[in-house]
């Protein structure tokens, strides 16, 4: 015989279903997490290697400092007692969405290198900031005290990729925006 369809009936039923989702989905979170924080952990000591000189000892444990209301994480590498590389992790809106690199910045703001974190920009164009190595390149040794970090269409002196010049700026914004935290890091250590 069917249940009668009743308020009552109708609640309860959904109510068991989600139970049953949310059982389902917190299982899912549990078993997952511990993955994916490894995964992320992997990702992020792979990109500090890509932005920081092979020499040096690099405290994988994340500080913060702020510069103009904006709080950006970064990773300090040590050789002796000296800060010889930062690596800020900087985000700003890219075409498509956030775009966060990793820049490694010396001391004097030179830019040692970068990596993309994450992105949600265009595939085939903006994406290509991501693995177009004369545009990636570029950055590495950009002495921000004598070059400027923006594209040449806006009278800065970075070679945009070919038609995503709205990432190309972003990037640019990035980079520039881990160099100023870098320079007030550097500050408020004197």
């Amino acid at each position: 015989m069917a249940a009668k369809s009743t308020l009552i009936n109708m609640a309860a039923c959904l109510t068991g279903v989600c139970l049953v989702c949310s059982a389902i989905l917190g299982g899912t979170y549990a078993v997952t997490k511990a993955p994916i924080e490894e995964a992320s952990r992997k990702a992020l000591l792979e990109a500090l290697s890509v932005v920081l000189p092979a020499e040096g000892e690099v405290n994988p444990e994340a500080q913060t400092v702020e510069v103009d209301g904006k709080s950006y994480e970064y990773y300090v590498q040590m050789r002796d007692t000296a800060a010889v590389c930062w690596a800020v992790k900087s985000t700003v809106s890219g075409f498509g969405g956030p775009l966060t690199l990793l820049v490694g910045v010396e001391p004097g703001g030179v830019v040692h290198a970068t990596r993309v974190l994450s992105h949600s920009e265009t595939p085939g164009l903006g994406a290509k900031c991501e693995t177009d190595a004369k545009f990636i390149d570029q950055f590495k040794g950009f002495d921000t005290s004598s070059r400027t970090l923006k594209v040449r269409k806006d009278g800065g002196d970075v070679d945009a990729i070919t038609a995503s010049t709205i990432t190309s700026r972003a990037y640019a914004e990035a980079v520039a925006c881990a160099v100023q935290a870098v320079a007030k890091i550097q500050e408020e250590q004197q």
